[in-house]
């Protein structure tokens, strides 16, 4: 059985990932704490550390086979706003899997990431290093959509191999999956649409989404995404971030959605333990990787090796 490490574990969507294709997973580290405590509930055979990865004494790791890793995304998007010092400090974690890399030579690392980590300035240098150490990489851009989630989430997945050249992430594309898989509509506190203080444009929002897709349909509520019409609930949902951003309209009447209905948009296990409060739920379920498309990656990354 190969064995392996999860850096910027989160709530663990690379080690559920991993464990569904045989990979042991020895040891899972994050900077913060509650993510820590999260990901042990979840995984408690698993090393657990709670530290900057970016001043990590790597000889502290046990020896593995595979190293996981998704780096703070934020410094690449405009989810922070207008440039700064946290957009520097965020891109630069991804220097701590080549550190790490290069102390222990895992023979296979899958990094994960946002697709705007390949406009990074400092991408061709990071490259560079990983070709230095031997490795090639196989830089795959990937919707969840396509691969059974039903949710349109694109992220890069960059594997890195001893071969001579990059190996080749073939995955089988299926039929997308609605979200209506996903909503039940006899669950959570409905309210009605035409309520007093409802801002103007939620309900303008909700007459164009009922011109466009009758009675029931999803939409973005707090903020902008899907146009200004929503979506039918026959097709995946947009990404889900870390905010409680998506509605589900039914008739004269509509509601957010609930934390069950974001776990299996994330394609995480029933079994998965999630903080009480919705707004951290959210914030882990928002941050992680999808389980289930982390699986069909390291499956084929591994036969292909």
């Amino acid at each position: 059985m190969a064995t392996g490490v999860d850096l910027f574990a989160g709530l663990g969507g690379n080690t559920t990932g991993a464990k569904q294709v045989g990979i042991d997973i020895l040891w899972a580290a994050n900077h913060k704490r509650m993510a820590v405590d999260f990901h042990e509930l979840n995984h408690p055979e698993v090393q657990h550390r709670c530290q900057d990865l970016q001043q990590a004494d790597w000889s502290l790791l046990p020896s593995h086979d595979v190293m996981l890793a998704s780096p703070c995304c934020q410094g690449h998007t405009k989810a922070r706003g207008k440039e700064g010092p946290y957009h520097h400090k965020s891109r630069a974690t991804a220097w701590a899997p080549v550190d790490c890399a290069a102390y222990h030579n895992p023979e296979l690392v899958m990094i994960e990431n946002v697709t705007e980590l390949l406009k990074w300035s400092l991408f061709p240098h990071w490259k560079s290093c990983w070709n230095t150490m031997g490795y090639s990489l196989s830089i795959n851009i990937l919707d969840a959509a396509d691969y059974g989630i039903p949710q349109h989430r694109n992220r890069v997945f960059i594997i890195g191999t001893k071969s001579k050249s990059p190996i080749q992430i073939n995955l089988n594309k299926v039929e997308h999956t609605p979200i209506s898989q996903v909503i039940d509509l006899n669950a959570a506190k409905w309210s009605l649409v035409e309520k007093p203080g409802r801002a103007k444009t939620t309900l303008s929002r909700v007459a164009n989404g009922r011109k466009s897709f009758g009675d029931t349909f999803v939409m973005p509520y707090y903020t902008s995404g899907s146009g200004l019409t929503g979506r039918s609930i026959d097709r995946p949902i947009g990404t889900v971030t870390t905010k409680d951003r998506w509605a589900v309209v039914n008739g004269d009447k509509m509601r957010m959605f609930t934390v069950e209905e974001y776990r299996q948009a994330m394609s995480f296990p029933k079994s998965t333990i999630l903080p009480k409060r919705k707004d951290h739920a959210i914030h882990f379920l928002g941050n992680a990787t999808c389980p289930e498309l982390v699986s069909q990656v390291l499956e084929t990354a591994l036969k292909a090796a």
